[in-house]
């Protein structure tokens, strides 16, 4: 049966009494939270790794590298990071204010917040950011995506079975359901998805005044460089296992390379290999290989590879009742053609050639276009790297890596424009969820009249001099 909006007002309604009850706030209630949260998903591990397999094809080894593990290592963060992190940051107040002299920036949860989190890595992208909000003291209304079931339904009876609705609850459905969310009162909304929701999460939250932080995967997709110094072999060997993984349905994942086209035929034939050697020729019959998430999205997916079929050169098969599509390798494809001027979230992966010694137009292009939430340089000049990764406006990246940008603690994730806002992971997502409240501490002598009437007479050249002498 269905929720009716006056149910999740009530929710929303319970989660404030219970927020203004303060019992959020002391820090060591919010660690024993988060020893809570990180001893209950190590105990429903089986069932998490279930779910995953059951909605995303995912074998044990990938659930626990890419929704299990980081949970329990973020968490551990937090609870290490939190007193720290939390503690009123103290400031001398200035001359000006004399004469007080002490002002502290305290750092206060925002109340209620919404959680909309993605199919594509259920788990991760829904206890990762929850444990970021109950850090920063708040509590947890989650709204998980209908697209992965049996993750929604393990996700709800863990959210049951750890903590009370009026902390954390979760609430399942479809567009209708999210958006009664977002038409109730919330304090914070973070949303993890694609930029068009994203911009009707904006335009709902706006209506409240509500502020949100959204990780979106970037409209025009993530770029890997491949310049003509780069180390074929180990590119191609990076590069293959990151497409593999989810079966492409990442939002950091590589969208589309570009390859000199000095080196471009060694380095397909070196990705060829790659695959061939991590999943084998026809990765729809591997069991270990992710399914993708629809029989919708594997019907986009093999419709789009059926467009290029002429230019496939290697993949380009699959098995639509396993819901699995080969990673497909398309080359040569122009910058400007519309496969690459979108979000692909699947096997697919254009090449683009361009001249090695064109590789500021190169890089020109890819500025103009909306910012990507991640962007892979592979070159043996560190120094363009560098310069580039310093002039680009992306969310994340890596010189010579993939996607091991977002594993380093301490350390923000997400994107900028077209692929987010906010940022979170550790300290970062403790900041995302709460907002600095600064307070000046007055006295009650020694206050001087500068600040008050009369301003003019004998007065004004005074007190002319006074403010002059003290803004120096």
């Amino acid at each position: 049966m269905s929720i009716q909006e006056s149910e999740i007002r009530g929710i929303v309604d319970a989660q404030r009494r219970f927020f203004r009850t303060g019992e959020t706030l002391p820090i060591k209630w919010r660690i024993q939270q988060l020893k809570k949260l990180k001893a209950a998903v190590i105990a429903h591990e089986a069932e998490f790794e279930e779910a995953l397999a059951a909605d995303l094809g995912r074998s044990k080894v990938e659930a626990y590298l890419c929704d299990i593990g980081p949970i329990i290592v973020e968490i551990n963060e937090m609870i290490h990071g939190l007193r720290r992190w939390a503690r009123p940051e103290r400031h001398f107040s200035g001359l000006m204010c004399f004469p007080s002299t002490i002002t502290k920036v305290y750092k206060m949860p925002y109340g209620v917040t919404l959680v909309i989190s993605p199919f594509n890595f259920p788990i991760l992208l829904t206890l990762g950011v929850v444990a970021a909000a109950m850090c920063g003291g708040n509590t947890v209304v989650i709204k998980t995506s209908s697209k992965s079931p049996a993750c929604t339904a393990a996700l709800k009876k863990f959210c049951a079975e750890v903590f009370p609705p009026e902390y954390v609850t979760l609430i399942d459905g479809g567009h209708d359901i999210a958006d009664m969310c977002l038409a109730q009162r919330f304090d914070k909304i973070f949303y993890t998805g694609s930029p068009s929701v994203g911009k009707h999460v904006m335009a709902e939250a706006a209506k409240n005044l509500t502020p949100v932080a959204l990780e979106l995967g970037g409209e025009t997709g993530n770029w890997a460089v491949v310049r003509k110094d780069a180390d074929l072999r180990d590119t191609a060997r990076k590069i293959a296992f990151f497409k593999l993984c989810n079966a492409g349905q990442i939002c950091i994942n590589v969208n589309q390379i570009a390859v000199a086209e000095e080196v471009a035929e060694p380095f397909i034939e070196e990705l060829k290999k790659a695959f061939i050697s991590q999943i084998g020729e026809r990765a729809e019959e591997n069991p270990e290989y992710p399914k993708l998430i629809t029989a919708k999205a594997y019907d986009k997916c093999a419709a789009l590879a059926d467009e290029y079929r002429d230019r496939i050169l290697f993949g380009g098969t699959g098995d639509r009742e396993a819901q699995r599509y080969s990673p497909t390798i398309i080359y040569p494809v122009d910058i400007n053609e519309q496969i690459v001027q979108h979000e692909l979230f699947c096997p697919l992966l254009p090449v683009v050639p361009f001249k090695d010694a064109e590789i500021d137009a190169l890089m020109e292009t890819i500025a103009e276009r909306e910012h990507p939430l991640a962007m892979y340089l592979f070159t043996k000049n560190i120094r363009w790297a560098n310069r580039v990764m310093r002039t680009q406006q992306y969310g994340g990246g890596c010189i010579n890596e993939v996607c091991l940008h977002m594993m380093v603690k301490g350390v923000p994730f997400n994107g900028t424009g077209h692929s987010g806002m906010g940022a979170y992971h550790g300290e970062w997502g403790f900041r995302e969820f709460t907002h600095p409240q600064t307070v000046l501490r007055g006295r009650t002598i020694f206050n001087l009249p500068l600040r008050e009437h009369p301003y003019s007479g004998k007065s004004e050249s005074f007190k002319m001099k006074i403010l002059r002498l003290l803004e120096r």
